[in-house]
């Protein structure tokens, strides 16, 4: 098969279309032959070297794909040659063929077509075990998303609004603000013009938000605690702004706050599992009745990957990006 090799550490150029080996699949796994692949900006960092896949999985680049099942293991129960599926996965996603765990296979939503199905799969997993499966978001809270215009951001704007929470969101952007608001956050917040936590406050009759979800780590990290609510819950997903900083603890005491982190491709794969069934219960109900879409910036063709880390280290996409087998 072809697949994305990351020829060395490096700028996008190291990611180069090669002949490699096909995958063999385990017992508990199946073979898919892969129709897109969404980027993440984990990929990003694994092409730099700061981001190894986990041991036993490939070592292409690429978390969640989407695609036709061509072979199953014989312990595999649900999936059968033929099915239309998208994945979470800990690698190799930038092929033409992959093999997953059976439990991190998912049906594509009705309604959505083969290759935007691959954008869901690391958001809605990622989303759903943190902001509802950790952090309890529920109707009626607020919901900060920074970075609202990303993969991750579009979508939990979508599925937070459809749960009942008012969503707030910082952009760099009056484009990206805009685009924000036209899927259902309610205030957005120019980060480069704006300070956050005022615009929080006044936002909120001084209260401050329920849930926060952060990718920029250490600078944001004592303002994020400025505006949360009391019994507030901060989840950080990424370190996009690096990871050290200087904190004033006593808030976390005062107002009874809760800070966790968690990453998604290190997780054992019964853990992995755990996510997607709650996400096929909870998440795809919402897509199959057209309240989360897709929101897809750009397509390009596998052995483009260089192009479309380009752009994803641009930060001037909205929404995903993604590759077509």
């Amino acid at each position: 098969m072809k697949a994305i090799v990351i020829t060395s550490p490096g700028a996008p150029e190291v990611l180069q279309l090669k002949e490699v080996e096909d995958p063999e699949i385990k017992d508990d796994q199946v073979l898919i032959k892969v129709a897109a692949a969404a980027i993440n900006r984990a990929d990003t960092l694994q092409r730099q070297g700061k981001y190894p896949p986990p041991k036993g999985d490939s070592e292409y680049p690429g978390l969640e794909c989407s695609g036709t099942v061509e072979a199953v293991g014989k312990d595999v129960k649900r999936w059968k040659i033929g099915d239309e599926v998208c994945a979470l996965i800990g690698g190799g996603g930038y092929a033409e063929k992959v093999a997953v765990p059976e439990g991190q296979v998912l049906p594509v939503p009705p309604g959505v077509s083969l290759q935007d199905a691959a954008s869901f799969p690391e958001v809605a997993c990622t989303v759903w075990s943190t902001i509802f499966m950790m952090s309890h978001l529920s109707s009626g809270e607020t919901l900060l998303v920074h970075g609202g215009s990303s993969g991750i951001g579009t979508f939990a704007i979508q599925i937070a609004k459809y749960y009942g929470a008012r969503v707030f969101v910082t952009a760099g952007s009056e484009e990206k603000l805009a685009a924000c608001k036209d899927l259902g956050a309610e205030v957005g917040i120019n980060y480069k013009s704006e300070d956050f936590v005022s615009r929080v406050k006044a936002e909120t009759g001084g209260k401050g938000v329920d849930v926060i979800l952060d990718n920029i780590g250490g600078p944001y990290f004592q303002r994020n605690l400025d505006c949360l609510n009391i019994g507030g819950r901060l989840f950080i997903i990424g370190f996009m702004g690096g990871t050290q900083t200087q904190v004033n603890l006593s808030a976390l005491l005062a107002r009874r706050l809760t800070v966790q982190a968690a990453g998604l491709r290190s997780r054992t794969k019964e853990n992995k599992a755990e996510i997607v069934s709650e996400v096929e219960k909870k998440v795809w109900p919402a897509i199959t009745a057209g309240k989360v879409k897709p929101v897809v910036y750009k397509y390009l063709p596998l052995g483009e990957a260089a192009e479309a880390h380009k752009l994803m280290e641009s930060s001037q996409h909205i929404g995903k990006i993604i590759l077509t087998v």
